[in-house]
């Protein structure tokens, strides 16, 4: 589909491990801020993503900042009575179109595969159109709110978005008398 409408990879493949972190009673969620630290290749980096304006597109503040010891950085941050509070794991290949500004995001997670689409509205909505996509398909849910949702709907236990986290819960799900316990006709 991307490279169909002309999309280049302009980042390769490449294994992202995500850690939010809060509060134990959770200030930054109820406020909606965000603390992250994501490991991406042998990059890290810390982001602070302010509350969102959501509507049709999510437009929030983020400051980031590569590091250079993600571990130790958690050890700071736990001082600062900051907990991880949720891990989400995914492949992440970034794509872009000679000539535009935009960046199309293919995101390889436990739940699935999805597309962000990061640009100036105009070219987020010519650019949906092009690939084939309606207004009506578009999401500003975050990664945690998309697994907590597919768990829901799986009658899943919420815990960590990672691969082996999602796979042993999946296997054991017969054992959690979940609907793929159902014997097949």
């Amino acid at each position: 589909m991307l490279r169909a409408a002309r999309f280049r990879v302009s980042k390769r493949r490449v294994f992202e491990a995500n850690t939010l972190f809060d509060t134990v009673r959770g200030a930054l969620r109820r406020t909606g801020r965000l603390l992250r630290i994501r490991e991406a290749g042998r990059v890290s980096i810390l982001t602070y993503k302010g509350p969102a304006a959501i509507g049709k597109y999510k437009d929030r503040e983020e400051l980031g900042l590569e590091v250079s010891d993600p571990g130790r950085l958690s050890e700071i941050l736990a001082r600062l009575d900051f907990v991880p509070k949720f891990r989400y794991e995914k492949f992440r290949t970034e794509y872009r179109r000679p000539g535009e500004t935009g960046t199309a995001m293919l995101d390889e997670t436990p739940i699935g595969v999805y597309l962000e689409l990061e640009g100036a509205p105009a070219w987020i909505d010519r650019t949906a159109r092009r690939l084939g996509f309606a207004e009506s398909n578009y999401s500003t849910a975050s990664y945690y709110t998309l697994y907590t949702n597919y768990c829901r709907r799986h009658k899943l236990p919420v815990a960590h978005m990672t691969f082996v986290a999602h796979a042993l819960v999946r296997a054991a799900s017969p054992l959690l008398g979940t609907p793929a316990s159902q014997p097949k006709n």
